[in-house]
């Protein structure tokens, strides 16, 4: 049941509401705070995702928009509307027109990285993009863009921290104990394909062998979602299961295929790495790259979208179509190997960045509910 409205409280319809970003845009703990976002429906067609119980969002319905609208006051899409169509899309908008809601819109991703095709995610945002009475964004590569293509003005607000503070304070000290540039262990280069999603491509693996390999005391750790290795299932891929079980053979890499990893599992895994290759062909911007640094580990990210623009600690490799610019990755890994402080924003830092995300969003939500 969705609470009637209190005189001092923001009700924001988030779609999603349980996600990890927009967890971490609330304050901290012990801080007054005065939003509140509505818990997800149920989706619309009574199915969900095996991943996102909220999917698709039964709140970018127009039906659900009109029933509801004395339930909140503003709402606020982040992911998940890649369920509509851009007619859908324009229905929704009317909706909170028609019911006098405003909406703001927190661009993630230019590019959508689970689809081969951009052409369908464009079709929304143009839809999207001109239709929301703010825009938000991460990085001031993406402001820059989303002005030129659309000429909107975007609030840039950093990505919040993703693990939270005690398990990143253990990860953290924990690489304070053993000093980066030690040669008492072994250091480690890791690559997750995960679901090898749309943007993710193998190709980097071979440079990368080839890379690391001529480094002494490093090893490359492949990790994949175990469902791409298994004939059984119908995400199989027999020419890359054979090329990683191959390599692996070889001793071209340490391969670890698993399930999904739980948050803690994740954190763990990056928290065992010295470098984090993200193998991404295409895309914005990455939660994950902001997991491998509140972990303190360092990054290594591909030139496309705007993963350069997260922290000016990352450093970047370039594609050539779709071939792996070899010379950049070996200059990449080479120099984020040689780091002797630990990349990243620390606990206290993040503490600071998550209460100043908070009064951000707080200030716009309050300014477009004023006018």
């Amino acid at each position: 049941m969705i609470s009637q409205k209190a005189s001092n409280i923001i009700r924001i319809a988030s779609v999603p509401h349980d996600q990890v970003y927009i967890r971490h845009l609330e304050p901290l703990e012990g801080q007054e705070y005065d939003i509140a976002r509505l818990p997800d429906p149920r989706p619309v067609d009574g199915g969900q995702s095996i991943q996102s119980a909220w999917w698709p969002p039964a709140m970018l319905n127009s039906q659900w928009i009109v029933e509801n609208q004395r339930q909140f006051d503003l709402m606020h899409i982040h992911f998940g509307f890649d369920a509509l169509d851009p007619n859908g899309m324009e229905e929704t908008i009317g909706a909170l027109k028609e019911t006098g809601k405003p909406l703001v819109y927190t661009v993630h991703d230019l590019v959508n990285p689970h689809q081969p095709d951009p052409r369908a995610h464009r079709a929304l945002l143009d839809v999207l993009i001109p239709s929301a009475d703010e825009l938000i964004t991460l990085t001031d590569g993406a402001a820059a863009q989303i002005a030129a293509e659309w000429k909107r003005t975007a609030h840039v607000l950093p990505h919040p921290h993703v693990i939270d503070f005690p398990t990143m304070g253990e990860l953290r000290q924990r690489r304070e104990k053993q000093p980066r540039q030690s040669g008492s262990r072994t250091r480690r280069v890791g690559v997750h394909l995960k679901e090898v999603r749309a943007n993710i491509s193998p190709a980097v693996l071979q440079p990368l062998a080839r890379i690391v390999s001529d480094i002494p005391g490093t090893v490359l750790q492949v990790n994949i979602h175990q469902e791409v290795l298994d004939p059984q299932n119908r995400e199989y891929q027999p020419a890359l299961a054979r090329q990683l079980i191959d390599g692996h053979a070889r001793g071209d890499w340490e391969l670890e295929a698993h399930s999904y990893f739980t948050e803690a599992q994740l954190f763990a895994y990056l928290g065992s790495l010295d470098v984090c290759v993200l193998p991404y062909r295409f895309g914005t911007h990455s939660g994950w790259l902001e997991a491998a640094l509140d972990a303190g580990a360092a990054v290594v990210v591909p030139d496309c979208g705007h993963y350069l623009g997260q922290h000016p600690s990352v450093e970047p490799y370039r594609w050539n179509g779709e071939m792996i610019d070899e010379s950049s990755l070996n200059r990449a890994v080479r120099h984020q190997l040689k780091l002797r402080q630990i990349p990243g924003l620390d606990v206290e830092a993040r503490r600071s960045q998550r209460q100043a995300l908070s009064e951000a969003h707080r200030r716009i939500y309050t300014g477009l509910l004023a006018n």
